[in-house]
């Protein structure tokens, strides 16, 4: 399995009345684990724009397992979890800069036609980019 890692860099922005970070910005954090291990298997989502497709979110769980704080390092750990001709699942791990584990999710996407959002089979319209997800996928 082949997972891309990503170091986030946290801003006082990103936190809440609490003093840790804002868990809306967790979904912001994986989409940057996300673009990365597109981008590092050789692909690219501005392509696949750009021919007419995106790639909408479906689903996301996050289960938080420990705050992270400004001034904290935070890497997101990101994999793909399940490679279907229709839907592809991503996951995540969010760890600090201790290695220990901060947040578990997942996000699963299909691909749409931008002009009418009908979905296509991602194994049909993206051949070798599928079978490098199942290359690299979670066995």
């Amino acid at each position: 399995m082949y997972i891309s890692t990503k170091e986030i860099q946290v801003t006082y922005g990103d936190t809440d009345m609490m003093g840790i970070i804002y868990h809306a910005n967790y979904l912001r954090w994986f989409e940057m684990g996300r673009t990365q291990l597109i981008e590092e298997v050789g692909y690219s989502y501005p392509e696949m724009e750009k021919a007419g497709f995106c790639s909408p979110v479906l689903k996301v769980e996050i289960t938080f397992k420990k705050p992270v704080r400004y001034g904290d390092r935070v890497f997101v750990r990101t994999w793909v979890e399940e490679n279907h001709g229709l839907r592809t699942t991503y996951g995540y791990e969010v760890v600090n800069g201790k290695d220990e584990l901060c947040a578990l999710g997942s996000t699963q996407h299909i691909v749409v036609r931008k002009d009418n959002f009908k979905p296509i089979r991602f194994l049909n319209y993206f051949p070798e980019w599928f079978r490098k997800y199942e290359e690299i996928k979670k066995k």
